[in-house]
């Protein structure tokens, strides 16, 4: 699909990225979403890398911003996902978001989007079932906590 919308003039995605935050719990592996600003919808923690940042780095960053926690992502993406990202101005604008897993190893009790988000744990399955994008959805349904590069 991307590539017929390059074909019919549609301008290169904009790369973002995001965290794919885990851990182990009772019943497996466990996922955090958190919700948007905007919208409210269930979204990973994402945004766009900073001057000098990898996307990995930016990605880490991103996490302790929009959702309060701390690990190492994986140095590769598992993933990507696109996504038609609204701007102010009204107009969309379509992303491709490289997605990094990151196991979590500590938890913030105040961060700096904490009063403009929730976040919550889920399975994979249910956090596949709870996103918009049907890619993303596919990547979490099939992360199994050893982050490997997957297709999706």
């Amino acid at each position: 699909m991307q590539k017929v919308r390059r074909v019919l003039g549609a301008p290169e995605p904009v790369l973002q990225c995001a965290i794919l935050p885990w851990r182990r719990a009772r019943k497996g592996v466990e996922i955090m979403l958190i919700t948007s600003r905007g919208t409210g919808r269930w979204v990973l923690p994402k945004g766009w890398p900073e001057k000098g940042e990898t996307l990995c780095q930016a990605a880490e960053r991103e996490a302790a911003e929009e959702a309060g926690v701390l690990g190492a992502a994986t140095s590769e993406p598992i993933g990507s996902f696109f996504y038609d990202k609204e701007l102010d101005s009204g107009l969309t604008r379509r992303c491709e978001v490289q997605v990094f897993a990151m196991q979590v190893k500590e938890m913030a009790k105040r961060w700096p989007e904490k009063d403009k988000r929730n976040r919550v744990w889920v399975s994979p399955a249910t956090a596949s079932t709870m996103v918009a994008e049907p890619d993303l959805a596919e990547l979490l349904a099939n992360f199994r906590g050893k982050p490997k590069k997957t297709a999706a």
